[in-house]
């Protein structure tokens, strides 16, 4: 029998999504992880070599969170990202390996001289 959910609470102020499960894990994962991580075809592509980094989502919180079915949330993002649906598993996953993401997460920005923060057009202002 898989795992399920018995609790999640978005705190929207540090932008953490909690998640209590029936088998006792609990979690905090960051919105912004959640965000980069995301299972959507946009995000991993359809391979490896086709996967896109995200940057700019030190500050993305989370709008929405939709079942689908027992077995998975859909999470809808303030940057208006609402695509692929988070298993259990997959956020089990990201709960207990979350350092270990956030480390190569910074990697892959330093590597690519990209940032978390968001880019600011030319003539806007913070």
């Amino acid at each position: 029998m898989q795992t399920q959910p018995k609790n999640i609470r978005l705190h929207r102020k540090s932008r953490e999504l909690e998640l209590e499960f029936d088998s006792g894990k609990q979690f905090r994962i960051a919105c912004e992880l959640l965000r980069v991580y995301s299972p959507s075809a946009e995000v991993r592509g359809h391979s490896v070599d086709q996967q896109k980094l995200q940057t700019g989502k030190k500050h993305v919180n989370i709008s929405s969170i939709e079942f689908s079915g027992n077995y998975a949330i859909k999470i809808v993002f303030d940057d208006g990202h609402d695509s692929g649906l988070y298993s259990w598993d997959y956020l089990i996953d990201l709960g207990e390996r979350s350092d270990h993401y956030w480390n190569e997460y910074l990697m892959k920005l330093k590597a690519a001289n990209a940032s978390r923060l968001p880019t600011i057009q030319a003539g806007q202002r913070a």
